[in-house]
């Protein structure tokens, strides 16, 4: 509803405390906005190109009566004048954005809409891109900047994550020129053969004896290795969990006294929540766990000083790195105590499940279920039984051999 007139600073204050909802005429185009909830704003109402448009100016709180008069003189100024004040608006934003820290300040406002996991790209930027491209204004960068993100990363041994910056980097510098803030995309012309080279698909998964000797090596050296390190291997191997969905478990997801895990669709990769089944021994390695985390409302809390208050995206890896002498990121490396085993990452645990499942004899469909890998084709349709007891009963032998390893 409008009302005609205009505004006084006293007519103001009565509509605002009155709550009287809807758009208050001063003329000229400008309106006093009084949503339903929200703040109040004043909006600008012109015609460009034969059409009417909208535009907020500000918050009543940023923005005094006599300044949004003359903000709305300007804007109707840009319109008579053949300018749309919409798009010299977006213009005047794109003009804050000239180092390549501000690009992705910008680039990663939609990119955390558009993808469930932002925190990735993010944490690639700050680590390993930022570092070397941050401050660097746009018209300055050159293909030689890029080529020195990704041969640092390369150096450093980690192959994957140099192809994942080459990817952010494309994706970041395409903004950039969609901006036309850059003329061509500086990482467009690099491939996966400058980065990390092309990658092969893992296939390692440990033998029974293999993952023995290691969880008994890692218990002698345990105050090299660590017991939440510890306890969360043998999680991994028993539950068949992604990394991130156990490393950034909330004691809120489970009910020890049933015997469930309720891993939420939010925290799933598959956007698929399921009811993971608990085991006797897995109850113990968690109910260890409960007193290790002293209150803290995460599984495994963060133990050093750091912004994630769950154990890191990294630390479990450092750890097996270091039991193999090879530490991530180090010039110094350890003594290898795994000798002649074949190295492994933690994904690999996920793989040694679904393995030591098969051998146990557990149903190739039952196993799948266990991994929460959703079921293919027709039987995805039309079986929708969660098979919860039958993965019960494999867990629990699961966990059972699994727990001998240690003994």
């Amino acid at each position: 509803m409008s009302t005609a007139g205009k505004l006084t600073v006293k007519t103001i204050q009565s509509k605002v405390s009155k709550n009287d909802v809807g758009k208050h005429a001063d003329g000229g185009g400008l309106y006093l906005v009084v949503p339903k909830s929200g703040s109040p704003y004043w909006m600008l109402r012109y015609t460009y190109n034969k059409k009417r448009k909208e535009m907020t100016l500000g918050k009543l709180n940023d923005l005094s009566l006599q300044d949004a008069r003359y903000e709305a003189s300007t804007k109707m100024k840009q319109a008579r004048d053949g300018k749309d004040p919409l798009l010299e608006k977006k213009r005047a934003e794109q003009e804050s954005i000239v180092t390549v820290n501000d690009l992705f300040e910008d680039w990663f406002v939609s990119v955390s809409q558009r993808i469930k996991n932002s925190q990735i790209p993010e944490r690639v930027y700050k680590k390993d891109i930022a570092p070397v491209l941050g401050e660097i204004k746009l018209d300055q960068l050159s293909a030689r900047d890029i080529r020195t993100v990704l041969s640092n990363i390369s150096k450093s041994g980690r192959a994957t994550i140099a192809n994942d910056a080459l990817g952010y980097c494309k994706q970041l510098f395409n903004h950039a020129v969609k901006l036309d803030l850059l003329q061509y995309n500086p990482a467009l012309a690099f491939s996966q053969k400058d980065a990390g080279g092309i990658e092969q698909a893992r296939e390692r998964a440990l033998t029974e004896e293999e993952l023995g000797v290691f969880l008994q090596t890692a218990k002698k050296h345990i105050k090299q290795f660590g017991q939440d390190n510890y306890l969360a291997v043998l999680l991994l191997v028993c539950l068949g969990v992604r990394k991130s969905e156990l490393c950034e478990a909330k004691w809120d997801e489970f009910d020890l006294d049933a015997a469930v895990w309720n891993l939420p669709a939010a925290r799933s990769k598959t956007n698929v929540g399921i009811d993971i089944p608990l085991a006797p021994q897995v109850i113990s390695w968690l109910k260890e766990l409960e007193v290790r985390a002293c209150g803290s409302e995460y599984v495994f809390p963060n133990r050093r000083s750091s912004k994630s208050p769950h154990m890191g995206s990294d630390t479990l890896n450092r750890a097996i790195s270091k039991m193999f002498g090879r530490e991530i990121r180090q010039s110094m490396h350890s003594k290898n105590l795994m000798g002649d085993m074949e190295y492994f990452t933690v994904h690999d645990l996920r793989r040694t499940c679904r393995t030591l499942l098969a051998k146990l004899g557990t149903s190739s469909h039952v196993a799948e279920r266990c991994l929460n890998h959703k079921l293919k084709g027709v039987e995805a349709v039309y079986n929708q039984h969660d098979y919860l007891e039958e993965r019960r009963e494999a867990l629990c032998l699961l966990s059972e051999n699994v727990n001998n390893l240690t003994i």
